[in-house]
């Protein structure tokens, strides 16, 4: 059977499929209230980073007039770009009507809101108007438009106010932008408890202290988004990729305007001005048109939400948890490296120590006289860590230090080049990874010399060595003394910093070498295995799937009877459940409170099972254009830990969405069954509630009240 576009979902269709799921979330009542403001504020801010990045590539294609099909689903760019739009003016829609007729009376009736000046008693517009004049009015530049004063530049994500004006001397309306800095508090406190007024909201109200003379006609907000995605080419003239990656994020600055929100009533002739001037910053081919020009409601940046969802208010917040230390790693007196020469260790984060755990191990390696060198990549990092400063110690200490440091990390790049740059200060050996290629692997190799020789002793995770996401990112890890995956990580970072070609490893799962040739060799026996009258079996769990050929390869698998269950928490453009094609493939998403962003994936292999985890996601960027690694779990003893995260996840009735065949998601609800949320039961038990062993080769059989009891998105 021919694998056509219907059976394709396309990938900006269904990554709008997934933020509408975190937007249903601040709908969802089950949610304390603050939890539900702080999933409308990561609605907003995915939503910029998809018009940054997304939105702002197929502009370019719509206006270089490709006509097309970008992709395997067989949409035109004219197709997708309507769709997005229309998509995207529904989930606003949505997103108004949750803040506004939702939350915020919620929060008002428990003495949390936004109030308006005009509803301070005199006491509360005096502290307001101090403020103002101390904090507020200095760090002003309201600057005019007229012909001796050019429209001035509008940084990416800046909240601004258009200011309309009336000239009494020279009886003439003027035009003005004030930019709202963001170093100022974006919600002013009022003098009473848990009260806020936006900022831009002050300052309108005090534009008579910016324009003395002039009568103020109005003002309304409005925020400007620029294409934002980084360009540099693999190219053998790119002598210094650290300058390279300076001067885009430097151009990048000035790209073009990809969209203009503006606040609920601006007049025509003011969006009119807005589109005209910012036109005229930007080449011919990327002029901003009206299209552009989006209604943003009362209420613009509501990322900015974030600082009120997380007011110290426990009642209205998530219970607070404490990560545990692993059961292996909590015997202080003995040297993890003991510990993981003794046998592997796995670890599940957050709701196992990422401090007890990956910090302790870079530390111990920084303090301990025998270790010889330690080698790390830093995809995302979080600064000033524990991390960073145990590199920097065992590099003072003389300890042979490399990093490769990922300049190209997306919306990183600045922070990451001033950590390198921090970090050769200090002797470390930084290396920046390829052009073209990005470095995403999550890979630690510590050599370290043993009673009994020199031992390698490796972490591989799937998530960043960073101690923030850490605690909000679902993420697994993997220690091992293992001599072969030594070598494979050695052979990596061999290739990493030096001049390696290195085309063969012995365990590990390396992109762009060999990653998907193994994977569809795995996929293939599953096949054959079905094919020959066994049980062929796929478990995976990734946050997308997106490449064709991995596609129909489970597609193929699917039609020889491989039962196939994916977990994929965000873009999947597979569809499950098509006659012919896909009818023993299940998709399922898990929305909760930690971002679900482990990799894991079991192959049944005629009862002798695979597990493999590692920093890649299905996809066509993850497979062929970054530098990623998957690494084998040998440990039979760990295999029931991973076994139970699996079948914790695919039995839950809270927090797990199915797709369906046409695209739509479900998200299941209990019914009459106790409630069976993924990370509900995490919290209690780090690996799950499946102590009893199941046959997980068999396919997964929802119950039934599951598949009753659902709501549709």
């Amino acid at each position: 059977m021919a694998v056509t576009p219907e059976l394709f979902i396309n990938r900006e269709m269904s990554w709008l499929a997934f933020n509408a799921r975190v937007l249903h979330e601040a709908f969802d009542d089950r949610n304390p209230l603050l939890e539900r403001l702080k999933f409308l504020s990561i609605f907003s801010t995915n939503l910029d980073e998809f018009y940054m990045v997304r939105v702002a590539g197929l502009r370019r294609q719509l206006l270089a007039g490709l006509t097309a099909p970008n992709g395997p689903d067989g949409m035109t760019p004219i197709e997708l770009v309507s769709a997005v739009r229309a998509r995207i003016a529904e989930l606003s829609v949505m997103q108004q009507h949750c803040l506004h007729d939702l939350l915020l009376p919620a929060l008002a009736d428990k003495g949390i809101g936004l109030v308006t000046m005009s509803q301070l008693d005199a006491t509360e517009w005096q502290s307001v108007d101090d403020f103002f004049e101390s904090d507020i009015f200095p760090v002003l530049t309201p600057l005019g438009v007229d012909p001796t004063h050019p429209f001035p530049y509008i940084s990416n994500l800046s909240l601004s106010l258009a200011v309309q004006l009336y000239d009494p001397d020279n009886k003439v309306e003027r035009f003005a932008r004030i930019k709202v800095p963001k170093s100022l508090p974006r919600w002013v406190p009022t003098g009473r408890v848990h009260q806020f007024i936006p900022v831009e909201q002050v300052i309108a109200a005090n534009l008579g202290a910016l324009f003395p003379g002039m009568e103020i006609l109005g003002s309304w907000a409005f925020r400007v988004t620029r294409y934002s995605d980084l360009e540099v080419k693999a190219s053998d003239e790119t002598e210094d990729l650290l300058t390279a990656i300076e001067e885009q994020v430097f151009q990048r600055r000035f790209t073009e305007v990809v969209r203009v929100e503006v606040q609920t009533g601006v007049p025509d002739e003011i969006r009119a001005i807005l589109v005209d001037e910012l036109r005229e910053e930007q080449t011919p081919e990327f002029a901003l048109t009206p299209d552009d020009v989006v209604d943003g409601g009362s209420l613009l940046e509501l990322g900015d939400m974030m600082s009120l969802a997380t007011l110290d208010i426990p009642e209205l917040r998530d219970p607070p948890f404490a990560p545990v230390t692993p059961v292996r790693l909590r015997d202080t007196t003995r040297s993890i490296f003991d510990v993981i020469r003794e046998r592997d260790v796995l670890v599940h984060h957050p709701y196992e120590s990422f401090t007890a755990s990956v910090e302790q191990f870079v530390q111990a390696a920084a303090a301990d006289p025998d270790v010889l060198a330690i080698k790390m990549t830093l995809y995302r990092t979080s600064g000033d860590t524990p991390i960073v400063r145990a590199l920097t110690d065992a590099a003072e200490r003389g300890k042979q230090v490399a990093v490769l440091v990922e300049l190209q990390a997306r919306f990183d790049e600045a922070n990451n080049i001033t950590w390198a740059r921090m970090l050769e200060d200090y002797g470390v050996h930084v290396a920046y990874g390829l052009p073209g290629l990005k470095t995403h692997a999550k890979t630690t190799l510590i050599v370290r010399r043993d009673h009994d020789g020199i031992r390698r002793y490796v972490h591989v995770g799937t998530g960043n060595y960073n101690s923030k996401t850490a605690r909000l990112y679902s993420d697994l890890g993997l220690f091992t003394a293992s001599r072969s995956i030594g070598a494979d990580i050695t052979d990596l970072f061999n290739a990493l910093t030096g001049f390696s070609r290195q085309r063969l490893y012995r365990r590990i799962l390396v992109a762009p070498t060999n990653m998907r040739e193994r994977l569809l060799e795995l996929i293939k026996r599953e096949m054959d295995l079905a094919l020959s009258g066994k049980t062929g079996r796929i478990i995976a769990k990734m946050n997308s799937i997106v490449d064709e050929e991995i596609i129909k390869a489970l597609y193929d698998a699917s039609r020889a009877g491989v039962q196939i269950d994916l977990i994929v928490r965000g873009i999947c453009c597979l569809r499950p459940g098509v006659a012919g094609a896909s009818e023993n493939i299940r998709v399922i998403s898990v929305i909760g409170r930690f971002l679900e962003h482990a990799r894991l994936f079991f192959f049944a292999n005629d009862n002798e099972p695979e597990y493999y985890i590692g920093s890649a996601d299905w996809m066509t960027r993850n497979l062929d254009r970054r530098v990623e690694a998957i690494v084998p779990v040998d440990d039979v003893l760990l295999h029931q830990k991973l076994h139970s995260l699996l079948v914790t996840s695919l039995d839950d009735n809270r927090e797990a969405w199915d797709l369906a065949a046409d695209g739509t998601y479900s998200q299941r609800t209990p019914g009459d069954q106790p409630p069976r949320a993924t990370q509900e039961v995490f919290l209690r038990d780090p690996w799950g509630n499946v102590h009893e062993p199941v046959d997980i080769r068999a396919p997964h059989s929802h119950d039934a009240s599951i598949l009753h009891n659902s709501r549709r998105t």
